[in-house]
């Protein structure tokens, strides 16, 4: 059977690809595709048609059309469940069906199953091409929709001055790590963090050179984190951040080696300089059985950071939930 691609790597021009607009024609009849494909192509689109249907889930995932144009017949997959596929993808695809079946209710099936539109064949090219337009405007501001959506999300969730995570996403994700915790066992820690006699540092220098030093914290605290860790800025110059899977000696060593690198810094921004360090206290669960919820788990690492202030500072103090009440100083050497 035929299969045709105007570009056969995916990757070739990619930066022109890039700045077109794709569309893909899949259909079982070889002449429809060349004649669209050759229309489609002269107004100036990117053109890929396919007759294969089993390999355009994997086409599409590769090449990212903006347009997808498919018969609702075809030999090794039914039109519809692939539109229904299609909508399962997180970025929006315009899906458009260009079929002989032409009753109301296969109509109804199309635009029921996911597709943007129906046309039926035999058609007209001139408004095939105007609905295409249309589509494709569509398709522009659903792509806008989507930006601007993850731009506000990043405004309510992303500190601006730190890059971390604000207080607004926190608890959501404790619930959910001690939702796993809970069903799956492992461990949890919640680190809290707090610079030593900040407001030092403001008196000495300015408010504008605190906030610089702030940001170049929260460079280090997001160097220091992996991926499925998830950090905050807790409010003023104090910070907190969620472990996953990490055990009692794991969440020392992420302290320990985050203190030592604040510790080991100096913040120079024009002609004022400084260096500071950091007090951190954390409180770990590794119990299936804990019945500590996201606000107490917490206020038991905050407590933890309490201890770690009133040992000297510069040191780090944890509650480890297997072991009541205690809490435990680890000094500076």
């Amino acid at each position: 059977m035929m299969q045709k691609y105007r570009n056969d790597d995916p990757d070739q021009n990619k930066g022109e690809i890039e700045n077109s607009t794709r569309i893909l024609l899949v259909d079982d009849d070889t002449s429809n595709l060349e004649v669209l494909e050759k229309a489609l192509s002269l107004e100036g689109y990117d053109v890929r048609a396919i007759n294969e249907a089993p390999d355009v889930i994997e086409l599409i995932n590769k090449w990212n059309p903006h347009l997808v144009i498919l018969d609702v017949l075809m030999p090794q997959m039914d039109g519809l469940d692939l539109v229904k596929r299609i909508r399962q993808k997180s970025n929006y695809v315009s899906a458009l069906f260009l079929s002989a079946k032409s009753e109301t209710g296969d109509i109804v099936a199309g635009l029921d199953a996911g597709a943007d539109d129906y046309i039926c064949k035999p058609f007209k090219l001139e408004e095939l091409l105007a609905r295409i337009r249309a589509k494709l405007r569509i398709k522009n501001l659903q792509d806008q929709l989507t930006e601007a959506n993850v731009r506000l999300k990043q405004l309510v969730e992303i500190d601006d001055l730190t890059g971390l995570n604000n207080m607004r996403s926190l608890y959501y994700r404790l619930d959910g790590e001690l939702s796993r915790c809970r069903r799956f066992g492992g461990s949890l820690s919640v680190v809290m963090m707090d610079m030593d006699r900040f407001k030092n540092v403001n008196d000495k220098n300015d408010h504008l050179f605190g906030s610089y030093v702030l940001s170049k914290v929260g460079e280090v605290i997001r160097a220091n984190v992996r991926k499925i860790d998830h950090a905050a800025r807790y409010g003023g110059d104090e910070f907190i951040m969620i472990l996953s899977e990490v055990n009692l000696n794991g969440t020392i060593i992420f302290c320990e080696r985050l203190r030592k690198s604040i510790e080991t810094q100096i913040f120079e921004l024009n002609n004022q300089k400084t260096n500071v360090t950091c007090s951190l206290g954390f409180a770990i669960l590794n119990d299936r059985k804990s019945v500590v919820d996201a606000i107490e788990l917490v206020k038991l690492a905050d407590r933890a950071l309490y201890e770690a202030k009133d040992a000297g500072r510069n040191c780090i103090c944890y509650y480890d939930l297997s072991i009541k009440n205690q809490a435990h100083a680890i000094r500076v050497s």
